[in-house]
């Protein structure tokens, strides 16, 4: 089927009538609205009882005709799209179909009176609805797609038959699994009793063939030239269309037609499929028997599908047996015996052919993967073969489309043997032993934790494949990189911490000789230096395979060209585009494309350097900011407005090939997929969309040649069958994360397995352990991902979300509807968002901007807009394009809401409070509603007996039963999936990744919870970031994705019985929950609350220091502005405000003056509304320490100190650390012992422990304490050689740690003999208009970590290995005058080390002054004149590194912060504090001096050469 006409026509249709690729609303607006429901259309409210034969009784409410009861055979299919076509289906005569989709009618139906060519019903597959009755678990009332003519309820009502809503699906699906298919009632009629099943009889007693075959012969396609006959047994419509398209004059006639006579007159016979018991087909049984048993001569081919595969089975000598409940749906996996390959097919059928009872003329053809059932067979001499598959899909998929050409080709030689397509022979598996896996490095916007666990797939399935594995990874604070034994299954043999780049891959791989290397696990990082690598013939000179999809097939995807010439070949096209390598070039093809227009830059993650330009000097200014961090960008015709859909997939070397996961985009095109509000399946895809994007996904990846894993994005017309492909990427990437969790299908491991040259069909299902990876995941459930932003941490960034990726996080939220999903993912991004309600104050002015221009707080204003009533659905829509049934579903949450207001909680029956917690209300928001406490509401909710249901995630919809520990919770459920696990331990994960919280805090929680598996005891996680390891539910006994709320936490408490909760090991977010738990009587593990809550209140901790005499910056609690401005009277400026409960130095501020500090304040109170804020001296100059312990009963039992490279006033989450300290003084080491002696005992701490000093002169203060792990705990544990949150969770539950060798406060110089330094990722890059200085609010994103002999090395590894790149020639130097005398030391050094040096006039002067040579350039903003302006010299990459420290003094803001920002936007390395200049210089000085070990790769490899095992620093597997 040709989906895609050229392009320049379909482009050229659109231009007049879809002006922009965007809807025209008002002049389309009436036949527009026709395709969706209006204001007026009301959910069911009838109420009808399904009963079924063993006595089970379901009530629900009724959707369809609610005139009589129907009687019929109950059974579940687990397709996720095609319900009209489904409910037309002939072989569903006399069966009440239950759909395992949750949400049903999200697309309407299409006109019952549009005829296709062939005067058949252009979207059904027969002129009726066959299914007698439908039951789903959430009805669409509101539907909305451009072919919808009506509603499926009133479609329903127009037939006759009853539809039943609020039914818990998932739950008569499995009884359905457990007992077979059951003779069910649906009875409208609420005061009738229980059916006597005895008096009812059984549809497949019936002769439901003979109900549904047509009654006169009639025939299509009359002058075609290839004849057959067509047995109708129920035939679908698609068969027809598929034989008559392909040549063939159609006969069909009815099912007891005496063909066996007539054989003569035809090409071939089509045995069609049918409902019901195949033996109750006598005569056309009888007819094939007849003829099959024809002389050679008169042998005609017969192809029978479904039914007709059981009838030509039971013609043969076979025997037809039932199923106990039948194969139904799109997605079951059946493998070809002639050829080896593996199909997804659609299916329905109860009865299949015992093959073994077969005479021995016949061979088995297919069998299902999943329940190793037969699937069709052929005769070993005749052109006799069946599929008891659906190739003729409708719904389902395409994939065995093909047969009917088989069929036809032996119409034409029925002498020929059968032939199937021929695939490419698969290229011989590779013979590895030893496999280098190169990691991501640090966390980054665009590149975060999912690498982490991608890559801890890959190295698990390598070593279950009996692989060494080798890995690169600077990321010290990935679980990956942990070389401790609690997890050997999945630990790589040798790790190595060093920057991922082309010189040190090569010299790891001269040093390991690995036979093999992946590069599809580390993101574009990897992916990049695989690349440069390729290009330099590194991998051939020593002989390593890439693993997986070659590089060549990479560099097809990345470079824009090449794709669009790879697309071309198979008539694939992707949007009108031109690729460009030059400003000029770009804007010659913004002639042809017209604007606005699209850029995207090649070799870029997450739409780094793309953006809508509207005019030439938009385009301008962005090419030259794309192109100074890419080689080419991609100029490309705008489609805003159209939808963006998503699907992963994945194909092995011998051309199997699925799609595991489909994901849209709740915001339409226009903005990066990572920065979008998403949703796991599609919900407004027909199936017939829905299957047309998938096959051309197949078709595009096997064409590519891609092994392993990939996604492709598209861009899909809003009013048509219009698309275009926006891109693949051939790797692991967020998304791949994101579809693992969201289905349960490990696509990392799967992928690595199938880089190893093992089939699909080879690897097992993880999750049921009983079927194969060949398959494609069914969800009875809706994912919702919302990303998270921090852009209030960046001063000064534009906050519009567009086609470049800004989100630092993303929550991953499981509902059975999208009210529930969407609200619970609303408060998991943070916890002070009550769900979709107003959180903003917009005016009307800036509630259209923010519809029109979306930000990060797009959905709070769609939220602000419902509730106030100021826009309609239809309103909200034509300014967001935002889908109309998206925004049904958001309305619905309204409309509980309104409903909710006019009640009080005592009047609040149960039917409302349950229908307000299926819509995804919390306690909290219920009781801010009614005015009562969450307590209260709490207490009701639970006297009306209204709690969770516990459901499993198990791939396939309940289909196949599922040991599986992978839980969410939803009140869309009538029973648990699993018992009460009576016991074990429950982790707090730590959410969301966001500034201050990120990868690190995922390591501790899986520390903890592999620590309590190694000690025999039960571990509960309890976490909702689809990017990390800690919610792979291989890692834990229990995996609840699920909120981190004392709601949801109590739910599971109270559920499992729990022994207790570890709140300390997931940073910030239990932290916070552990005083509401603790009063609601969970009992809390480790410290204690009320001591948490001491270390956590600034000023009861501020008070305790002082009383146990432990020195401190002087402090005051903040009660008023007055207060206030007279304690930073009394002391002087700056002083330091500092709010209670936070993490990352939330609104925590330096104030410098009265206006500062008054605007610091309003901030601080915001952001710690219920707990004090204290505000305190802020010491200048001052050293900063940090130290990382564990204590027991308040006595510390590990220790470890390390110092900040910058002085006090860069947020710890941003410093540069040091392990061991190397200039603090042993009276200062002293002083820093005692203290945290003093404050453990005091908060008699059992647990991990982070407090932070200040020191200057002879005083060293405590600033801080926190009573829970740090984000310093990986770094800590990996250089001191021993896992501290291993020795915190023994801790805690009391188990021994002596045997840990752990360093205590009596412990010196570990490590001895070598340096560890932690230097932090920035993201300013993606973070347009941001202001790349640091405060004492973190900004940093992630962190790398690397070792040395000495400070200096280690410092310049991990520079590197953050992207910062060695200057070669020319240093741009400007700082404040108070910095002028620091400066000049350092830049004498660089002078030395042969730099040319660059300065601002001030800074020249001084310099020149000196006797440093230096040219003088001239500030930013001075325009003209004979010097040459700094940012020319930026922008034209003359300049290699930029020095910019600026102080609160500094007078020339808007030249520093140019000077900052365009360094950042053209990719030149930026240091912006004195420290880091000067540790940089002395380093750059000994590393040019030849003093650095590593630092040039060719002296790591010879010291690796030299070294022995006696030598390495720790562990002879790690090298540093």
């Amino acid at each position: 089927m040709t989906m895609l006409r050229p392009l320049s026509s379909r482009i050229s249709s659109l231009a007049h009538r879809v002006p922009n690729g965007v809807r025209a609303s008002a002049a389309r607006r009436t036949r527009f609205m026709a395709t969706q429901s209006g204001d007026d259309a009301k959910p069911p409210t009838a109420l009808a009882t399904l009963y079924l034969e063993d006595g089970s009784k379901f009530v629900g409410r009724s959707f369809g005709s609610h005139e009589a009861a129907v009687d019929g055979e109950v059974v579940f299919t687990t397709g996720m799209v095609g319900y009209p076509e489904a409910l037309t289906d002939p072989s569903y005569q006399g069966q009440i179909i239950t759909l395992t989709t949750p949400m049903v009618g999200n697309y309407g139906v299409p006109s019952r009176k549009k005829l296709d060519k062939f005067g058949l019903p252009a979207m059904f597959e027969s002129y009726k609805i066959h299914a007698s009755g439908l039951i789903v678990q959430d009805y669409s009332h509101h539907y909305s797609h451009w072919k919808a003519d009506s509603s499926l309820g009133d479609w329903l009502k127009e037939e006759g038959v009853p539809g039943l809503c609020d039914i818990d699906t998932r739950m008569l699906t499995k009884k359905i699994r457990e007992k077979g298919a059951m003779v069910g009632r649906i009875e409208v009629d609420m005061n009738k009793s229980a059916p006597d099943f005895s008096t009812i009889g059984n549809p497949n007693e019936r002769h439901l063939v003979a109900e549904v075959s047509i009654k006169e012969p009639k025939t299509y396609g009359v002058g075609n030239p290839i004849k057959i006959m067509g047995v109708d047994c129920g035939m679908k419509y698609n068969m027809i269309r598929l034989l008559v398209d392909r040549g063939c004059e159609l006969t069909v006639v009815p099912w007891d037609h005496p063909f066996a006579d007539e054989m003569h007159k035809y090409d071939g016979v089509f045995l069609s499929n049918g409902p019901g018991d195949p033996t109750y087909c006598t005569e056309t049984i009888e007819q094939l028997k007849r003829a099959i048993s024809v002389p050679d001569e008169q042998v005609k081919p017969i192809f029978g599908i479904c039914l007709g595969n059981q009838l030509l089975g039971l013609a043969a000598g076979g025997e037809a047996k039932k199923l106990p409940f039948g194969n139904r749906g799109q997605n079951q996996p059946v493998i070809n015996h002639a050829t080896g390959e593996c199909y997804i097919t659609s299916q329905n059928h109860g009865y299949h052919i015992d093959t073994s009872t077969l005479g021995s003329d016949y061979k088995e053809l297919f069998t299902n993967l999943n329940d190793g059932s037969n699937e069709g067979f052929i005769h070993k001499s005749r052109p006799y073969f069946t599929a008891q598959f659906h190739p003729e899909y409708r719904n389902g998929p395409t994939d065995t489309e093909f047969m009917f050409d088989t069929f036809l080709a032996a119409c034409k030689d029925p002498k020929a043997p059968i032939q199937f397509p021929v695939r490419k022979p698969a290229p011989p598996k590779p013979n590895v032993k030893k496999v280098l896996l190169l990691g991501s490095g640090g966390t980054s916007i665009g590149q975060a934790g999912e690498f982490d666990y991608s890559g801890g797939q890959a190295i698990k399935a390598l070593k279950e494949e009996g692989k060494e594995v080798v890995l690169m990874n600077p990321n010290i604070a990935s679980v990956q990189t942990n070389m401790d034994d609690k997890s050997s299954h999945n630990k790589a043999d040798h790790t190595y911490f060093l920057p991922v780049t082309p010189d040190f891959v090569e010299e790891i791989i001269k040093k390991e000789k690995p036979d093999g290397i992946v590069v599809s696990m580390g993101g574009q990082t990897a992916l990049n230096c695989a690349v440069d690598l390729y290009k330099a013939g590194i991998f051939d000179k020593y002989n390593v395979e890439v693993l997986g999809t070659p590089i060549s097939v990479v560099i097809d995807t990345e470079d824009r060209q090449l794709f669009s010439d790879k697309l071309h070949e198979i008539n694939e096209k992707i949007a009108e585009s031109y690729t460009a390598e030059t400003v000029d070039a770009a804007v010659e093809a913004a002639k042809k494309t017209g604007y606005p227009l699209m850029i995207r830059s090649a070799f870029a993650l997450g739409g780094l350097g793309s953006g809508i330009c509207v005019d030439e000097a938009h385009l301008r200014e962005n090419a030259k900011k794309a192109l100074a961090t890419s080689p080419q960008i991609l100029v490309e015709k705008s489609m805003l407005g159209w939808k963006e859909v998503e699907y992963e997939v994945v194909r092995d070397v011998y051309d199997n090939c699925v799609t595991v996961c489909n994901m849209e985009n709740f915001d339409p095109l226009g903005i990066h997929t990572g920065d979008s509000i998403v949703m796991a399946p599609s919900q407004t895809l027909s199936d017939e969309e829905y299957h047309m994007l998938r096959e051309t996904a197949i078709r595009v990846v096997k064409h590519l040649g891609i092994v392993g894993e990939c996604n492709i994005q598209y861009a899909l017309h809003p009013e048509s069958l219009e698309y275009c492909i926006i891109e693949v990427n051939a790797r692991l990437s967020r998304s791949s994360a994101l579809a693992s969790k969201a289905t349960g299908y490990p696509l990392a491991f799967v992928a690595a397995k199938l880089a190893l040259g093992i089939p699909l069909n080879e690897v097992q299902n993880a999750v049921t352990k009983k079927t194969q990876a060949c398959f494609e995941p069914s969800l009875d459930y809706i994912v919702t991902k919302i990303p998270r932003w921090d852009m209030t941490k960046f001063q000064g960034v534009a906050t519009e979300i567009g086609s470049a990726m800004k989100s630092v996080g993303e929550v991953m939220s499981i509902g059975r509807t999208m009210e529930e999903s969407l609200q619970k993912a609303i408060r998991m991004v943070d916890p002070s968002n009550a769900g979709f309600a107003p959180r903003y104050r917009f005016d009307k002015e800036a509630l259209l901007q923010e519809l029109k221009v979306p930000t990060d707080r797009r959905i709070f204003a769609i939220a602000q807009a419902m509730y106030e009533k100021t826009l309609s659905v239809q309103e909200i829509h034509d300014i967001t394009k935002i889908d109309q049934w998206f925004l049904r579903r958001c309305e619905s949450i309204v409309k509980t809401y309104d409903a909710m207001k006019g009640m009080s909680l005592d009047t609040m029956s149960h039917a409302f409070m349950l229908e307000a917690k299926k819509n995804g209300y919390s306690d909290k928001q219920i009781a801010e509603c009614l005015g009562a406490t969450e307590e209260e509401v709490r207490t009701k909710r639970k006297t009306l007996d209204i709690t969770p249901s516990i459901k499993q995630i198990d791939t396939l919809a309940a289909e196949y039963p599922a040991d599986t520990n992978y839980l969410y919770t939803t009140y869309h459920g009538m029973e648990d999936d699993v018992e009460s696990a009576n016991g074990g331990v429950m982790v707090l994960g730590s959410g969301c990744y966001r500034i201050g919280s990120s990868i690190e805090f995922d390591w501790c929680g899986v520390s903890a919870i592999r620590t309590l598996r190694q000690l025999g005891k039960q571990a509960t996680m309890v976490n909702y970031n689809p990017e990390t390891v800690s919610t792979d539910y291989d890692e834990c006994d229990r995996l609840y994705f699920d909120e981190l709320s004392g709601e949801r936490i109590r739910d599971i408490y109270e559920k499992d019985n729990s022994e207790g909760v570890v709140v300390s090991v997931g940073g910030q977010i239990p932290n916070g929950l552990a005083i509401p738990l603790d009063k609601a009587g969970v009992k809390i593990l480790g410290t204690p609350a009320k001591m948490i809550d001491n270390a956590e209140d600034r000023m009861k901790f501020s008070d305790m220091i002082d009383q146990i005499g432990v020195q401190q910056p002087r402090w005051r609690e903040l009660t008023s502005s007055e207060s206030a401005l007279d304690f930073a009277k009394d002391v002087g400026y700056p002083v330091l405000v500092r709010p209670s409960y936070v993490l990352s130095g939330a609104a925590m501020n330096v104030a410098w003056t009265d206006d500062q500090l008054k605007a610091c304040l309003n901030e601080a109170a915001e952001v710690s509304k219920e707990h004090p804020v204290v505000i305190s001296d802020f010491i200048e100059g001052a050293k900063e320490i940090e130290f990382d312990g564990v204590a027991k009963d308040g006595e510390i039992i590990a220790a470890a100190i390390h110092e900040h490279i910058e002085n006090a006033g860069v947020h710890s989450g941003d410093a540069t650390l040091v392990l061991p300290p190397q200039d603090l003084t042993a009276y200062q080491m002293e002083r820093v012992r005692d203290a945290a002696r003093k404050i453990a005992k005091r908060l008699n701490i059992t647990g991990p422990v982070n407090i932070q000093f200040v020191a200057k002169d002879t005083d060293v203060m405590c600033i801080e304490c926190n009573v829970r792990a740090s984000r310093s705990f990986p770094f800590v544990s990996k250089t001191m050689g021993v896992d501290f949150i291993e020795a915190a969770t023994k801790a805690i539950v009391g188990a021994d740690t002596s045997d840990m060798n752990l360093p205590t406060l009596e412990t010196r110089n570990r490590p001895s003999n070598f340096v560890g330094v932690k230097a932090p990722m920035f993201s300013f890059t993606r973070l347009r208009g941001s202001d790349p200085v640091l405060g004492v609010e973190m900004a940093s994103t992630g962190e790398v970590a690397c070792f040395g002999a000495n400070k200096e090395e280690a410092f310049l590894k991990a520079l590197l290995s953050t992207g910062f790149k060695m200057p070669k020639k020319n240093v741009l130097l400007s700082v404040q005058s108070s910095l002028e005398n620091d400066m000049t030391h350092s830049a004498y050094q660089l002078h030395e080390l042969g730099y040319n040096l660059f300065a601002t006039k001030a800074t020249g002067e001084v310099l020149q002054k000196n006797g440093i040579p230096c040219t003088i350039v001239g500030y930013p903003t001075e325009k003209g004149g004979d010097v040459t302006n700094a940012l020319d010299l930026i922008r034209e990459k003359e300049i290699c590194l930029v020095v910019n420290v600026p102080t609160y003094e500094s007078k020339r803001l808007e030249d520093n912060f140019l000077i900052r920002r365009t360094a950042v936007d053209f990719g030149i390395p930026l240091l912006t504090n004195m420290n880091l200049v000067k540790v940089f210089a002395d380093a750059a000085s000994q590393h040019m001096k030849g003093e650095l070990t590593g630092l040039d790769p060719q002296t790591l490899f010879e010291h690796y050469q030299k070294e022995t095992d006696a030598d390495a620093w720790t562990k002879p597997d790690e090298y540093h």
